[in-house]
This record gives structure tokens, C-alpha cells and sequence, in this order.
């Protein structure tokens, strides 16, 4: 009997072992320090640049199409933001504000395609660095570490503003919209896309969507999530917005991504390999995470937001 129990047994104390590992490392939002640090961590191991390549977003996916590659959709993300937002209506040359940029993912594909000169800014100094490492001499990208709450740039600095999965690391929404929209010139784009929940003051979260709600700030340094409606409301509502703000939830277009990026590691045995013990484990304790972010887009309990508005 113990020995068909085993399997079973070792099962468990995997996923006892992997819960506690979970907690301990919990990753909090305590500061813009704490974001900047979970940040720096996910950059110096490459773990989510190995795994994802360089867009740390998730990808489009046309309704119907199916096969479509993982890092090849989230680049196919960046060209259906920049033509649902308006911004291929501007010349080249156009100064690009990319909030939250990450490893420059975006900011390059900006810069290559559409040939706007792109300042990138992020809270992470190992994010500017390997960003800075990855792009080719001679393109128009230039990185800083800026904190978004806090942009060191001239109002009506760029034509257009960029956001892509940033603003949910931000405490105070309204000094984000504030800073981005203060700093496009009259007339500029603003392209934003963001996770948001649902509106939780008209559908209030049942128990375990609090639990889960919860997990999804705790693990991945988020201080608080807030609706399609109301972050639309506070871009709509500022003094420097001409108040015109449109805004689409793109769940069906991009959840396939949450078990594609689980997938990917499958897809890439090597590179799980290659990250050594630490980092295996590192991976796999960021498997729950992305399964209930999974389960909470599919049920409406997230949304992923798209914004357009001009300055």
C-alpha cells in the first residue's frame, strides 16, 4: 500500500515545500524600492528574458488563429497597440515617452519600425543596463532609471506616450496619469494597456476571489488593482487630457499568453536547465501565480485594459 501511496506522497510534500517557498518569498509591495528590487532580480538571473525574450508583456492573439509563437505575438502586441492608438499617424522622428520599459523590448521595435526617437524609463537600474546592452548602436533609443510618479521631463516633452503593464505597479494612479499626460505635448497619443480587476464596488469580490485578488498583489510587487472604468475616468478627467478617452478590454486577445508562458518553458527545456537548481525553482514558484492570473482573466475577475487619448 505505502508503496502505490508514494508518488503521491512526494507530490504532496513537492507542492508543501513549493507553498512554503511561496510565502517566505513573497514579494510585496512596500515602496517603489520594493518594485525596483523584484525588478532588478528578474533581470541580473534572466529568467524572464530567457524564457519570454525581450518583451516581458504578454502577447495578441488573433481570434480564431491558433499556433501562433509566443514571442512572435507579443512583438505582434507592440504593432496592434501602435495602430489601435493612433500613434502610426506620426512621423519619424516623433519623440516616444515608454514608461515602465522594461528591457527595451517595445521601446527597440518604436524605434526600428516606425522610426520614433524613444526615451524608455524605468524604476529598475538592471532593467536600464541590459537595456541599454541590447540595443544596436546607431537606433534612436536612449534608457533612464526614472520613477514614473516622478518624471524628470519638461511639460509637452514627446508626441506621444507609451505604457505597457506598468501602471499597476503604481500606488497612486492619478500621479500616473498626471505625469504621463503632463509631459505630451497638446495633441499628443497616449497609448496605454494595463491589468485592471474588474469594478469590485459594483461586483464585489466573492471570498476566493479576495484570496486570489490577493496572491496576485502579494506575488508580484502590485500595491492595489483598479477597473477599465475608473482608470479611463481619472485619464478623462485630467486638466491636461482633452478628455476624449477610449478604452477596450483585450482579454480574448491576450490570455492565451498567461498558459503559453508556462508552456514556453516545456518549448525551451535547455534554458530551464542552464539557469542552475536556484533558478529551476525560481521558475516553478512563479507557476501558481501565472495559473491564477490565468483563472482570473478567464472569469472576468481581471481585465486587461487598452487606452487611447490625446494630450
Amino acid at each position: 500500500m505505502f508503496e502505490l501511496l508514494f508518488p503521491f506522497f512526494l507530490l504532496a510534500l513537492f507542492f508543501i515545500v513549493l507553498s512554503i517557498i511561496w510565502r517566505v518569498n513573497a514579494r510585496k509591495y512596500i515602496s517603489s524600492g520594493t518594485v525596483a528590487s523584484a525588478y532588478d532580480a528578474w533581470t541580473q538571473d534572466k529568467l524572464l528574458e530567457r524564457l519570454w525574450g525581450e518583451h516581458i508583456h504578454l502577447g495578441f492573439y488573433p481570434l480564431g488563429q491558433k499556433n501562433i509563437d509566443f514571442r512572435k505575438a507579443k512583438v505582434h502586441f507592440v504593432h496592434e497597440l501602435v495602430k489601435w492608438s493612433g500613434l502610426d499617424k506620426l512621423p519619424k522622428g516623433s519623440r516616444i515617452l515608454d514608461v515602465g520599459c522594461g528591457i527595451g523590448g517595445s521601446s527597440r521595435i518604436l524605434a526600428e519600425y516606425y522610426g520614433f526617437n524613444v526615451t524608455g524609463i524605468t524604476i529598475s537600474p538592471a532593467q536600464v543596463r541590459r537595456a541599454r546592452e541590447l540595443t544596436p548602436h546607431g537606433l534612436n533609443c536612449h534608457f533612464q532609471v526614472m520613477d514614473a510618479l516622478d518624471l524628470k521631463f519638461e511639460d509637452g516633452s514627446f508626441d506621444a506616450v507609451w505604457s505597457v503593464e506598468a501602471g499597476a505597479h503604481m500606488n497612486d494612479k492619478n500621479r500616473f496619469a498626471d505625469e504621463m499626460l503632463r509631459t505630451l505635448r497638446p495633441g499628443g497619443y497616449l497609448a496605454l494597456a494595463d491589468w485592471n480587476s474588474r469594478d469590485l464596488n459594483s461586483y464585489p469580490p466573492s471570498f476566493l476571489e479576495k484570496l486570489v485578488l490577493e496572491q496576485l498583489l502579494e506575488q508580484w510587487v502590485h500595491p492595489n488593482f483598479i477597473s477599465i472604468n475608473e482608470f479611463g475616468n481619472i485619464l478623462r478627467n485630467n486638466k491636461n487630457s482633452s478628455g476624449r478617452v477610449i478604452s477596450e478590454n483585450w482579454n480574448s486577445y491576450t490570455n492565451p499568453s498567461w498558459y503559453e508562458s508556462i508552456v514556453e518553458g516545456i518549448r525551451r527545456p535547455l534554458t530551464i536547465l542552464s539557469l542552475g537548481p536556484f533558478g529551476i525553482v525560481k521558475s516553478i514558484r512563479e507557476i501558481p501565480t501565472i495559473l491564477l492570473m490565468n483563472w482570473a482573466f478567464r472569469k472576468g475577475l481581471m481585465e486587461f485594459g487598452v487606452y487611447k487619448c490625446r494630450g
